[in-house]
């Protein structure tokens, strides 16, 4: 279930305009200091995810860390 609901995130970001392989939440992080927009939807998904601790940051470095690939994708360094 957790894979699909990641590709259903990975989806609604692709769909405006995101990159097909990252989150919603982890491209917002990404681009918080771009302008306004962007910080305001840090603290609407951060606040919706209210039980973690900053869940924007989170998901960017699991995609950093490619924490939702398969361990056969994983890069061993």
């Amino acid at each position: 279930m957790k894979q699909v609901l990641i590709a259903a995130d990975q989806l609604a970001n692709s769909i405006f305009g995101g990159w097909a392989d990252e989150t919603l939440s982890a491209r917002v992080w990404r681009n918080q200091n771009n302008s306004w927009y962007w910080k305001l939807l840090l603290k609407v998904i951060d606040g919706i995810f209210f039980w973690q601790d900053s869940h924007c940051r989170q998901s960017f470095d699991s995609e950093v860390l490619r924490r939702h690939f398969p361990d056969a994708y994983r890069i061993k360094i």
